[in-house]
């Protein structure tokens, strides 16, 4: 064992905190590690400072994790928990994920009183969201609803809704059910026509790639369904080139030894929109999620390309 206790690096939002002291409990049940052999360590990220902008718009989702890497990088911490959303497509060889664990539910939550559907809310009702996908999916969805910028955590989004700023807003439904807060969704969205983002609903912990015996202990608590997901997923990310600066969807699903997988490139107004779902064995997950992405760079018009190109 280390000298000293296994370091967990984590954002200090309560959703952030509940993943590292999940993972800190699993290193303990699974792992077998002592209590005190493992701490949380809080550090504070750009993506946590900047609440009146967009990621897109400084920097991109890697502003949730620079920090974290630079405290990884100088051995400040042993490990980084994240939502796999917040984690850049491509990372730097210094790093691995070496563990996803257990997928929550992937889909969007509608948190709108009175309103179970988007077909529910009313006509220009304002809906708040700060992710480029779910926008131009409620603009397709729904031309006439006011969409615009809301950031903040879990709980200062419902602050805002309930003080009357938003009619609406749309969360991840994972987030809320592990913060005790699913009551707060009015409605589920349907993942086959509402496709989740790429990773969403699974936590993922980085380490340094040269830190193999911490990579023993966490493989543990990998999930390999949740794994094989997110492989299939960032393939197709990365094949894009995307980010957060493009609205993208992916969503893979396993059963029966097959991965179903939908992936769809859309402009943000939500009129230009492409989607491709396809299918493969459960160890081709990777070559599936690059196969739907050159597909939709096959056949997306000039217009969806240009979103590509505008990163």
């Amino acid at each position: 064992m280390a000298a000293h206790p296994i370091r967990i690096g984590t954002r200090g939002s309560p959703l952030a905190l509940w993943q590292a002291e999940t993972v800190k409990d699993l290193l303990h049940e699974k792992a077998g590690l002592p209590v005190d052999a493992v701490e949380i360590v809080q550090v504070t990220t750009s993506g946590d400072k900047i609440l009146d902008r967009r990621l897109a718009d400084f920097g991109g989702k890697g502003l949730f994790t620079k920090e974290l890497d630079n405290a990884l990088a100088d051995g400040s911490i042993d490990c980084a928990v994240h939502s796999l959303t917040d984690v850049p497509t491509f990372l730097p060889d210094a790093f691995v994920l070496a563990a996803y664990l257990t997928r929550e539910d992937p889909r969007d939550a509608l948190v709108a009183p009175g309103a179970k559907t988007l077909t529910d809310l009313p006509e220009g009702a304002r809906v708040g969201t700060a992710s480029l996908r779910r926008e131009a999916m409620l603009r397709a969805a729904r031309p006439d609803l006011d969409v615009s910028l809301i950031r903040g955590n879990v709980g200062t989004r419902l602050k805002k809704l309930a003080d009357g700023a938003f009619d609406a807003t749309l969360l991840a439904y994972a987030g809320l059910k592990r913060l005790g807060l699913q009551d707060e969704a009015t409605g589920i969205l349907d993942p086959e026509t509402f496709i989740p983002a790429v990773g969403q609903g699974i936590v993922a912990v980085q380490i340094r790639s040269s830190d193999h015996t911490l990579a023993e202990q966490l493989r543990s608590l990998n999930d390999r369904h949740a794994e094989t997901a997110a492989r299939t997923e960032r393939a197709f990310l990365a094949k894009l080139d995307g980010s957060c600066r493009s609205p993208i969807a992916g969503h893979a699903r396993l059963a029966d030894g097959t991965i179903s997988f939908s992936g769809m490139l859309m402009t943000q107004d939500g009129v230009h929109h492409l989607r491709i779902d396809d299918k493969g064995g459960i160890g081709d997950g990777e070559a599936l999620g690059v196969r739907v992405a050159q597909s939709i760079l096959n056949k997306a018009p000039p217009e969806l390309l240009a979103v590509l190109e505008e990163e």
